[in-house]
């Protein structure tokens, strides 16, 4: 009996140093379901929401990133037709010679070029501004998906498939007509320009909601989790010591058993 006693006390108490040290290692209360169901449910549960916001929050600022691009290409395409349109209205202007339109022609033509080359700006790899990209944003609350327009001179109605420019400067009438397509061509690239800083208005606010939600319940799991380090190495150490105890009364059953033993043996 005494014998089953001591050995009782040493697993009892080698089960409680190995459960503070779980404690202690892992800075959690509830390291695993042994330690209470209730509570290891509730903070799995919790910390699986954490990790989903903070992906969702990733997520929310990779999609950013990626909107920021467009924007400064969407941006430098609106300078560019703004260009555009003071150059044909310069070209309107009856005062100039053959040599000054074809010296506004020229700048016409590069301004082209870089709308051309704001089209096929890229991102990871992508390009975000030739009509064939969309960005989507996957989120708790769901996904947003914003699609990027074509803003090639082609599709702006600037140049024809075969690239030439189709904004005629050698008449009064052609110079009004490339006018209304510099104007129409602004109104899409403003309107791109509008949806993306719409777009990423929302993503901002999404941004700072995932990032309250993250601290409240890291909160959360800090106080329903949190193991007291100070408490657990003070009852780690008493355990210790009555782990100790209980092992030099087993020892010292065993030793007198043995003896008693011995003497019956003679």
């Amino acid at each position: 009996m005494i014998s089953n006693v001591g050995l009782n006390n040493i697993n009892k108490t080698s089960n409680a140093m190995a459960n503070s040290i779980q404690k202690i290692a892992s800075g959690s209360n509830n390291p695993s379901a042994k330690f209470g169901v209730a509570s290891y449910s509730i903070t799995q549960k919790i910390t699986s929401n954490i990790s989903a916001i903070a992906q969702s929050n990733k997520n929310t600022q990779n999609a950013n990133a990626m909107l920021n691009v467009a924007a400064g290409g969407v941006s430098s395409t609106v300078n560019a037709l703004s260009d555009i349109k003071s150059k044909l209205l310069q070209a309107n202007n009856g005062t100039n010679n053959d040599s000054d339109r074809a010296a506004i022609s020229q700048s016409i033509t590069q301004s082209i070029a870089t709308i051309n080359e704001n089209a096929n700006i890229e991102y990871n790899g992508e390009k975000l501004l030739d009509g064939n990209n969309s960005i989507t944003v996957a989120g708790m609350s769901g996904y947003d998906t914003l699609k990027l327009g074509n803003m090639s001179s082609q599709a702006l109605g600037l140049t024809d498939s075969d690239g030439n420019i189709t904004l005629d400067l050698s008449s009064s009438s052609g110079l009004a007509s490339a006018i209304d397509t510099v104007d129409n061509a602004l109104d899409k690239a403003l309107n791109m320009s509008t949806d993306i800083g719409s777009m990423q208005q929302g993503l901002n606010a999404q941004e700072s909601n995932y990032t309250v939600m993250e601290e409240s319940l890291v909160g959360a799991v800090s106080a329903n989790d949190d193991t007291d380090i100070v408490a657990e190495i003070t009852k780690l150490k008493s355990e210790s010591t009555l782990n100790q105890i209980a092992l030099i009364t087993q020892k010292m059953f065993m030793h007198d058993n043995a003896r008693v033993l011995s003497l019956l043996q003679n």
